[in-house]
């Protein structure tokens, strides 16, 4: 049975401890109203940007462009948005599922694009080709963050490197609700954008399907001016997505530790509150025995 100064010492760490966590709940907390205002004014954007481009890409019948046909390559280059710290619950471990788990993104077809030191360092020991870290991008994103993350993909895209490009983030849907996410961006197929479209739009009429996009002047050249505004809008809003659900997440897992320090702070003073009175119990049993010897 452990003495009163170990039940003591174990009290004062975990005090010690759930002062941290409560204290990083509240930093949490701050971050996420903050991060969390600037996801839900993105979000509708974002949301609309890929429902458009769905909509022009099912509805361009008979348009010959790499960016709908894709290439030659059977690699897929993969923009995995993870955290650089952790404490965050399963936020990085269930995203990093979505790729590590999934039969299309073995390590020698794929390339990663990472986002965030905490996919780095575990891609990096699954054996998966990673290109230029930008890392840096999920502390503060910018519009240029996603801008050079975009220019790099539809590089290695064009030059044949990557056949299909693919964006794993965390999609923000409240404070407690974060859901791990893989969205296919190029090259997006009219069965498979028309099956997107359908996933939105309850009242669609045979006409409207069957209407062609007309574009002016040509397709391909509006194809190479729309594409590259596509990709670029997705990915901030992807990472302005992600930055809210690392905070939500981190602010739960910090909530739920401070209550288990609190929990166990009660158990150990029980604890101690037996042991001290088992101790007094046996010093005024010892005197009264020896008094009783005494006389």
């Amino acid at each position: 049975m452990a003495t009163m100064r170990d039940i003591k010492r174990r009290k004062e760490s975990v005090s010690s401890t759930g002062q941290i966590t409560k204290a990083m709940k509240l930093v949490a907390t701050v971050k996420l109203q903050k991060a969390k205002s600037r996801a839900e004014n993105s979000k509708p954007y974002f949301d609309q940007m890929y429902k458009t481009m769905s909509s022009i890409l099912s509805k361009s019948g008979g348009v010959m462009h790499p960016y709908l046909e894709g290439n030659d390559s059977d690699k897929k280059g993969v923009i995995v948005i993870t955290s650089n710290r952790g404490l965050a619950g399963g936020y990085n471990s269930n995203l990093l599922k979505l790729v590590t788990k999934d039969e299309r993104f073995s390590p020698k077809d794929t390339i990663i694009y990472p986002v965030g030191k905490k996919g780095v360092i575990s891609l990096g020991k699954s054996g998966y080709d990673l290109k230029t870290d930008y890392s840096e991008a999920i502390n503060n994103p910018l519009f240029s963050d996603a801008v050079d993350i975009g220019r790099e993909v539809l590089e290695a895209y064009e030059n044949g490197e990557i056949g299909e490009i693919y964006i794993a983030y965390t999609r923000f849907k409240n404070t407690v609700t974060h859901i791990p996410t893989m969205l296919k961006l190029l090259p997006l197929s009219g069965e498979e954008a028309e099956e997107d479209n359908t996933a939105e739009e309850e009242e669609v009429t045979d006409i409207e399907k069957l209407t062609l996009m007309n574009y002016e002047p040509e397709a391909e050249e509006a194809l190479e001016m729309i594409v590259p505004k596509y990709i670029n809008s997705i990915v901030f809003g992807a990472l302005v997505e992600a930055v809210a659900s690392e905070n939500g997440a981190r602010m739960q897992a910090m909530d739920s530790a401070t209550n288990n320090a609190e929990e166990m702070i009660d158990n150990l003073t029980l604890l101690y509150n037996r042991a001290r009175q088992s101790a007094i119990t046996q010093e005024l049993t010892e005197i009264i025995a020896g008094s009783a010897a005494v006389e």
